[in-house]
């Protein structure tokens, strides 16, 4: 049996302080840590409720993803991804791919990748710990295909 672990859902917001209070304040999420990128010009926000946070060192989060640039999401794209982590990336996508699962966003830095679900459901999965896997091929020589 491979070990998988559900880490967060993402969803993008397009009012920071509207959603955090919704969040946070009516729905009594707790936001555990939040990253800010100059460069990435966006804000992601961790949330998790008061029973996980309490009963697990890890507890699933509520990612929200604040874009700086203003932008319209249409066809369901304010919902981004759900997140698992695997013990080994390049195993599990080789196991993936062996069930003629398409690889869209291929582990090429051994950290993470993506997939789709059968109902368009993007699907990011994350190398356990903090360090990548050594990056080797075929991986590191493929490209993405579609969107996810």
């Amino acid at each position: 049996m491979v070990r998988m672990k559900f880490l967060h859902t993402m969803l993008r917001i397009k009012d920071l302080n509207q959603s955090l209070r919704f969040y946070t304040e009516i729905l009594g999420l707790q936001e555990t840590h939040r990253h800010s990128s100059n460069r990435g010009r966006f804000t992601l926000i961790y949330l998790v409720t008061p029973h996980d946070i309490k009963n697990y060192t890890m507890p699933p989060t509520i990612e929200l993803t604040y874009n700086w640039e203003p932008e319209h999401y249409v066809s369901g794209r304010n919902f981004g991804h759900i997140a698992f982590e695997v013990d080994n990336i390049y195993d599990y996508c080789q196991r993936l791919q062996s069930h003629d699962i398409a690889i869209n966003r291929p582990p090429r830095d051994g950290k993470m990748a993506f997939i789709k679900s059968p109902d368009d459901i993007s699907i990011e999965l994350l190398q356990s710990g903090n360090e990548p896997l050594e990056i080797k091929a075929p991986w590191c020589d493929m490209p993405n295909i579609g969107v996810w």
